[in-house]
């Protein structure tokens, strides 16, 4: 359908009636000076007054000044042609994973389906990678964490760039210690940049916080505050000891004040399980965005107003043209 961006602009087409309430517009001209106009007058007993010529426009001139007009006044309300309806489907949810990148993480005790043993950041890759295929509706980010907390990607909805990203994080590449609670705090920040509504933080890791600047359970607390929901995955052995040994109650409790879960995974299958329990727990989400396309034809009737006045003078022009061209021709005969 046809629209006008501003229909308001309609109401120009009136101006002109208002030109009529103008005082009309005179214009002097220079003419020719006779020595004895006095005489004249004399004799003709006649008495001199100021005189005015009246141009009148002839009917074509009539129709291309109203056409003209119009033609300006429309352009400057802006037709647009609007197209149908078009929906899009961007992403409903954004999903932060926090990986630890301790060096307890080079531990080589997860077992696959085939037999084989890997490390835990080895297995880890692995699922987050089944994960990022399954989670298409979702703005995934990442981030690491070992002494200190950091960004690896921002929330994106490309998901292969994601995934390098991923597979180029290495064992203690951000230190050897465990500090979660400052992982939760950058997620924080991240979640509070973006749009949408529907957040998820997933932390793995296989120890105990070990000197965070804010607490994991106060950082939990603030996350609340934001609807962050912080699902905690212990993939750790539970029998360890000192700084690699398992925090499972404070785990438990940072999931349980956002509204999350907590699990423990042991081998490849728990930790399977792991995300598909959080794949039921958050389904798949869609934001559906409609619009219509929409093509300004303001340039249309303007064109065609230029295109009438060119016409008008240029045709004007070549009468004059050939008047004169003929005037020349009879003289010179």
């Amino acid at each position: 359908m046809y629209e006008l961006a501003y229909p308001w602009a309609m109401a120009l087409l009136a101006l002109p009636l208002l030109m009529r309430l103008l005082p009309a517009y005179k214009e002097s001209r220079d003419s020719v000076r006779v020595p004895f106009f006095d005489k004249l007058v004399e004799l003709s007993e006649e008495s001199p007054g100021s005189g005015a010529m009246i141009l009148r426009r002839d009917r074509i001139q009539r129709f291309l000044v109203g056409f003209m007009w119009l033609c300006l006044v429309l352009g400057a309300a802006k037709p647009e042609w609007v197209g149908p309806p078009v929906e899009q489907q961007k992403s409903g949810r954004d999903l932060m994973l926090a990986v630890d990148l301790s060096g307890s993480m080079e531990t080589a005790d997860f077992v696959l389906p085939n037999g084989d043993t890997i490390d835990r950041l080895q297995a880890v890759k692995h699922v987050l990678s089944e994960l990022a295929a399954q989670r298409e509706s979702d703005r995934l980010g990442l981030i690491v964490f070992g002494s200190a907390a950091y960004l690896q990607t921002p929330f994106t909805d490309d998901h292969l760039v994601w995934e390098q990203l991923l597979a180029e994080t290495e064992i203690g590449m951000a230190g050897q210690s465990t500090v979660f609670g400052d992982a939760i705090g950058l997620a924080i920040k991240l979640f509070r940049e973006s749009a949408s509504d529907n957040r998820v933080l997933i932390i793995l890791t296989d120890g105990n916080d070990t000197g965070s600047t804010v607490p994991p359970i106060d950082a939990a607390k603030v996350a609340a505050t934001y609807g962050i929901r912080i699902y905690t995955i212990a993939i750790g052995d539970p029998s360890s000891i000192g700084e690699d040994a398992l925090d499972t109650r404070t785990l438990e409790r940072v999931s349980e004040v956002t509204g999350g879960q907590q699990f423990q995974a042991l081998n490849q299958e728990e930790l399977e399980a792991a995300y598909q329990t959080i794949a039921k727990l958050e389904p798949q989400l869609y934001e559906t965005i409609s619009f219509r396309p929409r093509q300004s034809l303001h340039w249309l009737p303007i064109g065609v107003a230029l295109i009438l006045y060119s016409l008008y003078h240029g045709a004007g022009t070549w009468r004059t043209w050939r008047s004169l061209h003929q005037e020349k021709k009879s003289h010179a005969t």
